[in-house]
């Protein structure tokens, strides 16, 4: 009987560790995500006026946080877009962003983007809470988790990660998954491209891998 125990117990314990090892896009709270955002909750953005507004709508989406940037960056001061951000971002990928993307997330210096960097590759977000938390308090954690993402695996990310993208509700959730099991990112364009059209796809895509 404790033998039985004991390997239930083991079993239980990896199947937690597996599930672990999924990636998935932080917990937003304050940050809105552009790409998804509704013109209305764009315009509650201190230093978004209508017609930079309409700007980002008719410009989405945008498929890097330089991207937004470098549209903001015509009109509106660093110090302004700094603030800008504190309610308004694109979703870095914690593997592959850029120096100069990790940087725009605000408050963050020269040597929380080393503490960013150290730990790559990351394969699920609760290895960021956990290596970022060495060095930040619990609210910090939560503040900068809401401006990364690690990507999911199409063919074994849990729904919990699915819905954790940015705009995923359970319709595409289901598409998602009927095409299990993808043998390449190409299959992905061409199935999930079947619903939402290029632009779209290329969002998503940015949230997935087969790696």
């Amino acid at each position: 009987m404790h033998r039985l125990i004991a390997i239930a117990v083991g079993l239980i314990c990896v199947s937690l560790a597996t599930a672990d090892l999924q990636g998935q896009a932080g917990r937003r709270a304050d940050v809105l995500d552009v790409n998804t955002a509704s013109e209305k909750q764009l315009l509650s953005v201190p230093g978004l006026t209508p017609a930079l507004t309409k700007v980002i709508v008719d410009r989405r989406p945008f498929l890097t946080m330089t991207d937004l940037d470098a549209l903001l960056g015509q009109s509106v001061s660093r110090e302004q877009r700094t603030e800008i951000y504190r309610r308004l971002f694109v979703q870095i990928n914690l593997n592959t962003a850029s120096d100069a993307e990790i940087l725009l997330i605000p408050g963050l210096g020269n040597r929380m983007l080393g503490e960013f960097k150290e730990y790559r590759p990351y394969r699920a977000l609760a290895q960021f809470r956990r290596e970022i938390g060495k060095y930040v308090d619990d609210q910090e954690r939560a503040r900068l988790e809401q401006y990364v993402f690690v990507p999911i695996n199409l063919n074994t990310a849990s729904d919990a990660d699915i819905l954790s993208i940015p705009g995923m509700g359970q319709r595409m959730l289901g598409e998602f998954k009927e095409y299990r099991p993808y043998k390449a990112i190409q299959e992905f364009r061409r199935e999930i491209g079947k619903y939402v059209d290029d632009n779209e796809v290329a969002r998503l895509e940015r949230y997935v891998t087969l790696n």
